[in-house]
């Protein structure tokens, strides 16, 4: 609540958000008028958000093989990176979800939520000083469409029949009804750019409240303050700089020695030791991000469901959450949403570590011999140890797991997404249908588990237009329970989004949306110098 609150006041001392939408707000989080109207007064004086310096951020994640294509954003960095420069239609509020405007300011649905209208914003430009127009907003979201743009968001897209202007508003209209539209075009990838991107798409040109001056794919990327930037509410520092950081030992000292402001993923095991130094704050933030094992539904020998369940079984999840998330985190049941969901399938017995269960589906299998399982510390914090943990637990049920511990460097190219049995980590999506729709239809190109199945792409489809929630929330769990006990997916465990930073740095804001505050970490500080 209080960072929440404070995030509000932050927006309204710098002129990005009236007293009238801060009550709204806070009161519709559950403070009385009398108290919103204190705290507003208490905190906008407390959190002026100061102006100027150098902001630097030590980050994993990043790779030689990144690209500044938004449609082709896979890492941590790049995800930073992209809000730095560019802005999305739309954006979700850090602590309820709910989809909130960017650049579109408004927006109204036909009555069976087929056909959406968004008013956009007038007055905008571009990094390169060209004016925002429909048809830079048209052509983006054509361009993500189109299956060679390789779109990390075609998922979400291929529901949209077609994209038009009428006028200066973008009219959407969908193969059936979707409740959810707004928030997914929130999706990271759908960056904005002046004639979608199709011209030169990793420019690097956008709306956004900084300037990329540099971009060294795996290395480093550098910003300058955008004079021209359409909000006043973000962008306080003058430069940033996002330094590729993927040894873990390496972005502690760096915090720790001041050469850095910020570094992400910080591996629960260290918090302890981090909090000694006095300079130094811990920033956890619990959400929708899930570390994952994931096995390929159709390669062998992960296309026999009964080795995907003694799998599944052979999974120690609290020992996991324990030793590996430090109780940062929570134990996961299988399929990819919690409780921070809208129509979260409740009632789904958890699934419990069962040596017994896992050696009777192992020999149901009829495999035999080892199992190789691909990790890396870039797949999540603690990565390389979780997979040796998995491996000790699942002898107990007599499953040889060989572990295989991958570079860093090109992994999420070459063994995420390509390799049949792997370690990854997933930051969650603003709906149950965008996580569905991106990583568990079976046309998206980012389905990792290769889970293929008719009956869950036509349930997903009838989800998305059914406007009865309990109707809708029963389909939900019809979903969640195909994923569970069929797909390739084991979730052992939700993450908090662990990070850290100089006490220099303020206005942190702890969004649910994703981690390293949804990505948006460095246009939300500022530093008190």
């Amino acid at each position: 609540m209080k960072d929440y609150t404070n995030y509000l006041a932050s927006r309204v001392t710098s002129g990005g958000m009236s007293r009238r939408e801060f009550m709204g707000r806070a009161v519709a989080a559950g403070l009385t008028l009398t108290a919103a109207s204190h705290l507003f007064a208490e905190s906008a004086k407390a959190q002026e958000p100061k102006r100027g310096g150098h902001l630097k951020l030590g980050l994993e994640g990043g790779s030689a093989t990144d690209s500044n294509d938004p449609a082709k954003f896979l890492s941590q960095v790049m995800f930073c990176i992209g809000r730095c420069w560019g802005d999305m239609l739309v954006e979700s509020d850090p602590l309820t979800g709910a989809a909130v405007p960017a650049l579109a300011e408004s927006w109204a649905p036909s009555a069976d939520a087929a056909t959406w209208t968004f008013k956009i914003r007038k007055g905008v430009k571009f990094h390169d000083g060209k004016d925002l127009t429909i048809v830079d907003v048209v052509e983006t979201l054509k361009r993500h469409t189109d299956e060679k743009s390789e779109s990390g968001a075609l998922g979400v897209m291929k529901s949209i029949k077609s994209i038009a202007a009428d006028g200066d508003d973008l009219v959407l209209t969908l193969s059936e009804g979707n409740a959810d539209l707004p928030l997914l075009l929130s999706d990271y990838h759908l960056v904005i750019q002046p004639n979608g991107g199709v011209d030169n798409p990793t420019a690097g040109i956008g709306t956004g409240p900084y300037k990329l001056t540099s971009f060294e794919p795996g290395v480093r990327a550098t910003f300058e303050k955008n004079a021209d930037d359409w909000r006043s509410d973000r962008g306080f520092v003058d430069s940033v700089e996002l330094i590729n950081m993927n040894d873990a030992t390496a972005r502690i000292a760096a915090l720790s020695s001041g050469q850095v402001h910020y570094i992400n993923r910080v591996d629960p095991k260290t918090v302890d030791l981090l909090k000694r130094a006095p300079t130094v704050e811990i920033l956890s933030t619990s959400g929708r991000g899930h570390y994952v094992f994931i096995m390929h539904c159709d390669t062998a020998p992960f296309d026999n469901n009964d080795l995907r369940l003694a799998l599944k079984y052979a999974m120690d999840r609290e020992t996991m959450v324990e030793k590996i998330l430090g109780g940062y985190g929570k134990v996961g049941n299988d399929f990819p949403i919690n409780s921070t969901y809208a129509l979260f399938p409740e009632g789904i017995e958890q699934r419990t570590y069962d040596p017994d269960k896992a050696a009777f589906h192992y020999k149901k299998s009829g495999h035999s011999g080892s199992v190789l399982l691909r990790t890396s510390e870039v797949a999540f914090p603690g990565g390389v140890d979780a997979a040796v943990l998995y491996q000790e637990s699942a002898k107990k049920a007599g499953i040889e797991i060989e572990v295989k511990r991958e570079p860093g460097d090109g992994y999420w190219s070459n063994v995420w997404n390509v390799q049949p049995f792997s370690t990854s980590y997933w930051g969650g999506r603003p709906t149950q249908d965008q996580m569905y729709s991106t990583a568990y239809l079976s046309t998206a190109d980012w389905n990792d588990t290769r889970f293929k199945r008719p009956d869950f792409d036509k349930l997903l489809l009838e989800a998305r237009s059914e406007l009865d929630e309990a109707k809708r929330k029963e389909m939900y769990r019809d979903m969640a329970m195909m994923v569970r006990d069929e797909g390739g997916l084991i979730l052992p465990m939700f993450n908090d989004f662990v990070n850290a930073c100089s006490k220099q740095v303020k206005g942190y804001v702890h969004d649910i949306g994703n981690d390293m505050s949804n990505g948006y970490v460095a246009t939300r500080v500022w530093l008190d110098t």
